[in-house]
C-alpha cells in the first residue's frame, strides 16, 4: 500500500480541528473543505464571488502541490448557507471546471464562520495513476 501523504497549509482551522488541506492516498487527491478565507491575513471578503475566486486559488494550490490540477477533479461539493449565493458563482466554476467538468452536489448548510459563503471540497485522481 503506498504511503498516505498529508499535506497543511498551515491554516488556523487545522490545528484547532484536527485535520489537513488535502491528503494524497494513492492515486486519489482528497482535498478538505476550503474557504475564501485569505491564508495570509485571514481576511474573508464580503462577495460570494469573491469567496469563491479564493476557495478556488487555494484548492488548486493543494492540488497542485499533490500532483495535480483542477482538470484532475472527479469529484466536487459545494457547501453553501445560502443556496441563493451559489449561481453567482457559476461562471467561475465554469470557468475553472468546464473543460473537465467533475460530479458535482451543491449543499445547503451552516458553515463554521458565519462569514463564509461558500465552501469547496474536491477529490481529484493523480494523472500518474
Amino acid at each position: 500500500m503506498p504511503p498516505i501523504r498529508r499535506i497543511p497549509s498551515g491554516g488556523p482551522w487545522e490545528g484547532r480541528v484536527g485535520y489537513c488541506r488535502a491528503v494524497v492516498a494513492g492515486p486519489w487527491v482528497l482535498v478538505s473543505g476550503t474557504t475564501g478565507t485569505d491564508p495570509a491575513t485571514g481576511a474573508i471578503p464580503a462577495r460570494v464571488e469573491d469567496q469563491c475566486a479564493l476557495a478556488l486559488r487555494i484548492l488548486e494550490a493543494a492540488l497542485r502541490e499533490a500532483g495535480c490540477a483542477l482538470a484532475d477533479v472527479v469529484r466536487v461539493r459545494y457547501i453553501l448557507p445560502d443556496r441563493a449565493d451559489f449561481e453567482p458563482c457559476w461562471p467561475l466554476l465554469r470557468a475553472a471546471f468546464a473543460a473537465h467538468p467533475p460530479a458535482a452536489t451543491m449543499i445547503e448548510a451552516g458553515l463554521i464562520d458565519l462569514r463564509h459563503r461558500i465552501e469547496i471540497e474536491a477529490e481529484a485522481l493523480k494523472p500518474d495513476a
